[in-house]
């Protein structure tokens, strides 16, 4: 993260990607058992985009649960163990990630649960 006042900066004073940047490591830095990243790569470079599902797959691999919302299907596809599809606040199926593909889980965001004939 770069800021001309440097680690003085105040946040409100970063750019977008800094501010999501900072946020990630704020709560990184306070060791949560459970990490919900909600839009994480929103907005960000491809560089800084790397850089969050680095720090998003780290946490998982250390142990800890990582909650990713994510309208992204490439990034859910690419960070996920399980998928979970709601729809219209219905819980539509969970899913291995390895076991699925992006029909199935575009059948399940139309409402269509898992497991009922196509």
């Amino acid at each position: 993260m770069r800021s001309g006042r440097g680690a003085s900066a105040l946040a409100r004073t970063l750019s977008g990607g800094n501010q999501q940047k900072a946020i990630l490591g704020r709560e990184i830095d306070s060791d949560p058992d459970l990490l919900v990243a909600v839009q994480p790569t929103r907005g960000l470079d491809v560089g800084t985009i790397e850089y969050v599902h680095w720090r998003l797959v780290e946490q998982r691999d250390s142990g800890k649960a990582v909650l990713l919302v994510s309208l992204e299907l490439d990034e859910i596809f690419e960070l996920s163990d399980r998928i979970a599809v709601i729809s219209n606040g219905e819980l539509m199926g969970i899913v291995n990630a390895q076991e699925t593909d992006e029909n199935e889980i575009g059948l399940m965001m139309t409402g269509l649960r898992r497991g009922v004939a196509k």
